[in-house]
């Protein structure tokens, strides 16, 4: 299949490249900008950065790489739209619903529809993951004060969700 030119050139590539992005560092590819993780200081994050790996318009999907610096952490948000996350680098822990989990390399994240989430790297460490996500979806959604306060009744929970209140 592989070797099969018939195939891949009935395929229509208008959206992406043909051929190999290489990687030219740890979680960088060559061609691919690293931009800001969010457009708008409405949604708290800290040290994160983000990179569209493949957005053709023949995939349904987009394919992103999302990289959090030590101490940093991405939106508390959910959504309609699911996530299918795999760990590229370094170690933090992520929160699924209630669930607080530790994550390094190849480790897969399921996030289902209307679930909350946030990823955190560790002390000394990032994490860098890749995540495939409908190519028409939905806005997140951020916690309000109810969601806050249920969240919080876990301990755990509310020990470990960063909501960019909290001091330095």
């Amino acid at each position: 299949m592989a070797n099969d030119q018939t195939a891949s050139q009935s395929v229509d590539v208008s959206g992406e490249r043909p051929g190999v992005r290489a990687q030219t560092s740890p979680g960088r590819w060559a061609g691919v900008p690293v931009m800001p993780y969010k457009q708008s200081a409405d949604a708290p994050f800290r040290d994160v950065t983000r990179q569209l790996l493949f957005a053709d318009p023949n995939l349904a999907c987009e394919w992103r790489y999302f990289e959090v610096d030590e101490g940093g952490y991405s939106t508390l948000e959910r959504h309609d739209h699911v996530h299918a996350v795999m760990i590229h680098r370094g170690k933090g822990q992520c929160l699924v619903g209630a669930t607080i989990s530790d994550v390094g390399p190849s480790d897969l994240v399921f996030i289902p529809p209307m679930t909350w989430h946030q990823f955190r790297a560790n002390r000394g460490d990032c994490v860098g993951f890749l995540c495939v996500v409908n190519a028409a979806r939905d806005r997140p959604q951020l916690p309000g004060p109810d969601d806050l306060a249920a969240l919080r009744s876990d301990a755990a929970v509310a020990g470990f969700i960063r909501t960019g209140n909290e001091k330095a």
